[in-house]
């Protein structure tokens, strides 16, 4: 009988050692689990607090290596980085005291020049010439109806942008954002490029503040004095460009209070404005009509679907309506299909007996 007790007593002992050693196991993995969660993150987190890095070996002279080879030549397999479009040269100089020429075109002319503060502002020169036709590429020759197209939003991405110079004929305009820090060096190579040059400005949309132009937008209801502030601000970004167009601005450009004080700014300044709005929903025709600016109006957005079979569709209403009205214009956004389709329109253009023009070949200018 006491036999039997100590066995079961030997057996309970042994249970609860091996119950307390497997507590401790799992504390202990607890504990570890906790404490690399701390020090790496959990995967929910995102990039780990702490990461192991391999870096390469400091170079080494050439007698080093000579005297000292590697135990194996194979090369470390990496994962391949996106090469970075690069960057154009800097062509404007901070100062301009001369000409600059590209190619054989205009990017820069004192005599074109007011210094300000806060940078290179256009004007007309005291011989009377004006950024409108200095920056202007020659108008071809050949007769036919007129057809200019301007691609809008570039120098945002240096990779649309490259594409969109390398990729557009030369007759195509290109209109630049204002923001980014080399877009001075991008408007260099499309003007060496043969490429006309539109300043886009940004203006308030009907749906301001969610979508949102950026910090130097001209609105509405803020005053001349401040809208003139950001469009200088605007205007003095680079130099090279003929004129000037919307950067969205639908609310802006059905304020004739507001947009009249602008367009009466930049006429002063030898500018053309180019009105990338669809027709009937801008007074900036009558706003130029009544103080003799130099205008043009978009007639057809290319991009609105942006299909091939679509860009093609509208690319045949613009040749509808340059044949009717001698000259039309449109307007797109940047991107792979937007260039892939006007450069294969473009191609069999003359043979249709038509002409691709710069925007300032087609605008209304003063009378």
């Amino acid at each position: 009988m006491a036999a039997n007790s100590f066995a079961a007593w030997d057996h309970t002992r042994r249970m609860a050692q091996t119950l307390a050693l497997a507590y401790f196991i799992f504390f202990a993995c607890l504990l570890a689990l906790l404490a690399g969660i701390a020090f790496l993150g959990r995967p929910s987190d995102g990039d780990p607090v702490a990461r192991l890095e391999l870096k390469p070996p400091p170079a080494r002279h050439v007698h080093q290596a000579a005297a000292h080879p590697p135990a194996s030549t194979a090369p470390i397999s990496v994962a391949p980085s996106r090469p970075a479009t690069p960057v154009p040269p800097q062509v404007v100089p901070s100062n301009v005291d001369k000409p600059v020429v590209v190619g054989k075109n205009l990017v820069a002319d004192p005599a074109l020049i007011e210094a300000t503060p806060q940078g290179p502002l256009p004007r007309i020169g005291s011989d009377g010439r004006m950024p409108m036709t200095a920056y202007a590429p020659p108008i071809p020759t050949a007769k036919g109806p007129r057809i200019a197209i301007v691609v809008g939003d570039l120098g945002i991405s240096a990779k649309g942008t490259a594409a969109a110079i390398q990729g557009l004929p030369p007759g195509v305009t290109l209109a630049f954002a204002p923001y980014e820090e080399d877009v001075g060096r991008w408007v260099g190579e499309a003007r060496r490029t043969g490429h006309e040059v539109l300043l886009e400005v940004p203006m308030e949309p009907f749906d301001f503040p969610d979508s949102d132009p950026g910090p130097h937008t001209l609105r509405a209801a803020v005053g001349e004095e401040s809208n003139t502030e950001r469009l200088v601000w605007s205007l003095t970004r680079f130099t090279g460009y003929a004129g000037i167009t919307n950067f969205l601005g639908g609310r802006f450009l059905s304020d004739a209070d507001s947009l009249e004080p602008v367009m009466t700014y930049v006429a002063r300044r030898g500018l053309l404005f180019f009105d990338s709005s669809p027709q009937g929903k801008t007074v900036a025709p009558d706003v130029a009509r009544r103080i003799n600016a130099p205008y043009v109006q978009s007639t057809t957005a290319l991009d609105t679907i942006q299909t091939g079979m679509e860009i093609d569709a509208r690319l045949s209403q613009l040749e509808q309506l340059a044949r009717v009205n001698g000259s039309a214009s449109g307007t797109a956004s940047v991107s792979p299909i937007v260039i892939e389709r006007i450069a294969n329109w473009a191609k069999g253009l003359q043979g249709r007996g038509f002409v691709l023009v710069p925007a300032s070949a087609i605008v209304a200018a003063p009378k």
